[in-house]
């Protein structure tokens, strides 16, 4: 076993520095939206209409259910915007979500005090756990059309030079994608000039201040084909801390040349096809492989990158299709991909809302099931993860290497020979008949006693390190050595 990496990744206490993308490669992420996952008083039945309104949902009442998130095998959470945001109401609701603020050097009151948010800091790292926030550069909230806007009103940027003059997104033009305006005339979104020097360095003195103020390990950027490329390098300098970005761009020749700006993305190219795949029997498999092998060969390091399969501004994939066995599918792809996991909350309550904001259910709804099928299935896979970059620091930039697909099944390779697991994905459905898959290159000598970590089943490879699978119900398979378990918990080893 690589012992130094197992201390590298461990060995820090209460306060976490300058967590680069090496030290988040290692992470798995738990995406919290603030006012919808755990309220102060610890209501499980405080009721919460996703349309539009402040739920409760507080710093205190995240840092009350850690041992739900850390339960599952989350060693990151990522939070929502914490800056203040437009007061009144709007024809949308109110800017509980956190995309629409006004002021940077003020926080959301309604998650709680400054001293709340450095105390959540405190007990994830405590927990050796990291935080990731959100955070928007791209444009400050307006509640009104381009016409009414009152510059004043924005800190520090309180004068209209700092912005870019009112038109339209042209998603045919890049210029007009960086310049112009996001949002609408009930709501509108007012586009920063990002590329003045004046804007950039005060952006710079803010964020520096800010990850230092609240012990911030990570960053995830809103909008980032919003902003002109350049900004970025000094952004995230005086950050220090590791950043994704979200781009939703599905191919891979559009997003991957982000990695070029900042550290990581989020994995659009591979959301899209994942969901494809799996949330239908008819899915297509070979798009999903070509997917895959496009992004290692596009992008820069696909180990940093964001792997999600839901986020809060796409539908639910259980609003997709109600399967279990699917959705089992796409949470092992998404955990055992080469990317760094993210689980949007709910999504291990298996959540059904479709389109924003109805995709913003509240967490506490659900009574933190730890029962949950979808939440042990998620504790399952994070185990076998965490086990095997404990085992084998390599494992985690070793990319997924496809060994056997054919129309509803797909079977990965990572690891190095004898620290390799075999994931087996399928998109067969719960109430497929049974079947026999075999796998070969696997990597496995003959005989080598394997076991799926989902099922607890064992088998031995055979000659060649073949492996004969037998598959059920269209539940994915997750093969890892027998030897390699001792003492791990897993399946009794």
């Amino acid at each position: 076993m690589k012992l130094t990496f197992f201390l590298a990744l461990f060995s820090f206490g209460a306060s976490v520095l300058a967590a680069s993308a090496a030290d988040w490669r290692s992470k798995s992420i738990y995406q919290v939206l603030t006012d919808r996952f755990a309220r102060t008083d610890g209501s499980t039945t405080a009721p919460c209409n996703p349309v539009g309104k402040y739920c409760g949902g507080t710093y205190q009442g995240i840092i009350k259910q850690l041992d739900y998130i850390q339960n599952m095998g989350f060693t990151a959470i990522w939070i929502s915007p914490i800056t203040y945001q437009i007061q009144t109401w709007t024809p949308y609701g109110q800017a509980w979500h956190g995309y629409w603020q006004q002021d940077l050097y003020q926080l959301n009151s309604a998650f709680g005090t400054a001293d709340d948010l450095r105390t959540l800091a405190t007990a994830l790292h405590n927990r050796g756990m990291y935080l990731m926030v959100d955070v928007v550069v791209n444009h400050n909230g307006w509640n009104g059309n381009e016409t009414s806007v009152n510059y004043t009103m924005f800190k520090p940027f309180d004068n209209v030079e700092y912005y870019h003059n009112f038109c339209n997104v042209d998603y045919s033009n890049n210029t007009s994608i960086q310049e112009c305006w996001l949002g609408d005339s009930n709501v509108e979104l007012v586009d920063l000039r990002t590329e003045d020097t004046v804007v950039a360095q005060e952006y710079q003195t803010w964020i520096q201040q800010l990850v230092a103020n609240y012990s911030i390990d990570g960053l995830r950027i809103d909008t980032v084909k919003h902003v002109d490329t350049a900004f970025w390098a000094g952004f995230e300098e005086a950050a220090g801390v590791f950043m994704t970005g979200e781009v939703t761009n599905g191919d891979p020749y559009g997003l991957c040349p982000y990695q070029n700006y900042m550290d990581s993305v989020l994995d659009y190219a591979m959301y899209y096809a994942a969901t494809d795949a799996f949330s239908s029997t008819a899915g297509s498999m070979s798009k999903f492989v070509s997917q895959l092998n496009g992004m290692k060969s596009q992008c820069k390091d696909t180990s940093v990158l964001g792997s999600f399969s839901e986020n809060h501004d796409q539908p639910r994939f259980a609003s997709l299709t109600s399967d279990m066995s699917l959705a089992k599918n796409i949470i092992t792809y998404t955990i055992m991909s080469d990317g760094i996991p993210i689980m949007y909350e709910g999504q291990e309550q298996h959540y059904n809302g479709a389109e924003d904001p109805y995709n913003r259910e509240a967490v506490w709804l659900s009574q933190y099931n730890t029962g949950a099928p979808l939440y042990t299935h998620t504790a399952s896979v994070n185990q076998i993860r965490n086990h095997a970059l404990y085992v084998d620091g390599d494992w985690l930039t070793y990319q997924n290497r496809v060994i056997y697909s054919d129309s509803a099944n797909v079977a990965m390779r990572k690891g190095d020979d004898g620290y390799q697991s075999i994931t087996i994905l399928t998109n067969s459905g719960a109430s497929s008949a049974n079947y026999t898959l075999n796998i070969t290159n696997t990597g496995y000598d003959s005989g080598t006693q394997i076991v799926d970590i989902l099922s607890c089943e064992a088998l031995n490879a055979g000659s060649g390190g073949n492996l004969t699978v037998s598959m059920s119900q269209g539940l994915p398979r997750i093969y890892y050595p027998v030897e390699l378990l001792d003492c791990s918990g897993i399946c009794g080893y």
